[in-house]
């Protein structure tokens, strides 16, 4: 008897630990992504040099890596279910670190984008597999570790401008600061591998698990996907445009408009840092909310009042902590109305990549298109527009959340009237 509650209480432990292991793995994955993702921007003009392209032709490379990375995202639904998630995720990421490894030395810009489109590949696989590897370790409990997941992301986005700003050239400069973030995903790359045990999705409880595994819930998963589109679109187009279009209104100077970027990266990065303890006492239905409306009233008053530079820096940084928290904890929120299994987990992250796509080149089109009268419109309008739909799909996931609630309690109450 003694011997049996010994073996009881060690399990646990055990499993807290390889849990632990697997975790930090994960989190180590997510800072590489963010400082991969976040090293073009400073370093375009430099590669427009190395290519013998001008600034503008180097958007191709956006739109290579964008298109990879949707692909790779839906590809890596299909392949996390199949095969060992960890041997998959380290090998991935191995590949992005000899992509990102060999940008600086291609001299032409064909290439460079054939480059761009293999690093989305691989950087869509692995995001879709750390977010579902985290889920399945985690369950039910896995807010806190969500939202810390994607604090690193931007600890990694945050520092990667920095380091390419600091390196001097004397060092190496931009080519130094690909080469040692690609030395540090290597070394990440191998401990994944290294990884033995990989978590497998819980599957709902019920009398036909495996049929509920396959079975495909439609509606919810379009809905989630709305959600990130809407919300990711928002979130890259505001920090994406908000340099050129405070620059353009004449509100602030072309050192005032960077230092306004960085607000934003900054405080959207302390967010994600404030969410984590957040998760742990609050559910996403409680958070989401009160995000959404933070985010609804500073664009709202970006919309309707004077732009001016006082304006933008109080927005900029209330956006930055108000968005931090939605997209981990409507990724959660999903994971607790469906079955998160890979395929699942590529399908939903589909709207991360479109909207990261679609909508900041709306913003682009929409700031040229209209006349200097209307620009002050032109960003807020769609951030706006963008929180609204991603309040819209909230409101839809929890009708549907409860509607897949009641559904398992009337079939148990007819199995019941049966007997």
């Amino acid at each position: 008897m003694s011997t049996a509650t010994l073996e009881e209480r060690s399990l646990p432990s055990r499993w807290s630990d390889k849990a632990l292991r697997q975790t930090a793995g994960y989190f180590a994955l997510f800072i590489c992504l963010g400082l991969i993702t976040a090293i073009t921007g400073p370093t375009l003009p430099d590669l427009a040099r190395q290519t013998g392209s001008s600034v503008g032709d180097m958007g191709s490379i956006f739109l290579g890596g964008g298109v990879g990375y949707t692909l790779g995202t839906l590809w890596g639904g299909k392949l996390f279910d199949r095969v060992h998630g960890h041997t998959l995720l380290g090998g991935a990421h191995l590949a992005a670190a000899a992509c990102l490894a060999a940008i600086p030395a291609v001299p032409w810009l064909w290439l460079l984008v054939v480059l761009a489109f293999c690093r989305g590949v691989l950087e869509g696989l692995v995001n879709t597999g750390a977010n579902a590897l985290l889920l399945w370790t985690h369950g039910e409990k896995v807010s806190p570790y969500m939202n810390a997941l994607h604090f690193c992301f931007g600890l990694g986005a945050f520092v990667s401008p920095l380091l390419v700003a600091r390196v001097p050239g004397a060092w190496g400069g931009y080519r130094a600061v690909y080469w040692a973030v690609a030395a540090f995903s290597v070394l990440v790359a191998v401990s994944v591998l290294l990884m033995r045990h990989c978590p497998k999705p819980r599957e709902k409880a019920g009398k036909d698990a495996g049929a509920q595994g396959r079975s495909l819930p439609v509606l919810p998963v379009l809905v989630a996907v709305l959600y990130l589109f809407a919300y990711v679109g928002g979130e890259i187009s505001f920090g994406s445009w908000i340099y050129t279009y405070s620059l353009t209104l004449g509100v602030v100077s072309a050192v005032g408009a960077a230092y306004l970027t960085s607000a934003f990266w900054f405080s959207f990065t302390i967010g994600r840092l404030i969410s984590i303890p957040v998760a742990i006492r609050f559910t996403p239905r409680q958070v989401i909310p009160g995000a959404l409306a933070g985010c609804l009233v500073l664009s709202a008053l970006m919309l309707f009042l004077p732009p001016s530079s006082a304006l933008l820096w109080g927005v900029s940084i209330g956006l930055g902590l108000f968005m931090a928290p939605l997209w981990p904890s409507g990724f959660t929120l999903t994971g607790q109305i469906v079955p998160m299994t890979a395929f699942v987990t590529g399908l939903v992250l589909v709207g991360d990549s479109l909207g990261g796509m679609v909508l900041p080149a709306m913003t682009g089109k929409l700031i040229e298109g209209v006349g200097l009268d209307r620009l002050a419109y032109s960003l807020p309008l769609l951030v706006f527009g963008s929180m609204v739909a991603c309040a819209l799909t909230y409101v839809a996931l929890l009708f549907l959340g409860r509607r897949a609630g009641e559904a398992p309690a009337a079939s148990a109450a007819r199995e019941g009237a049966g007997h």
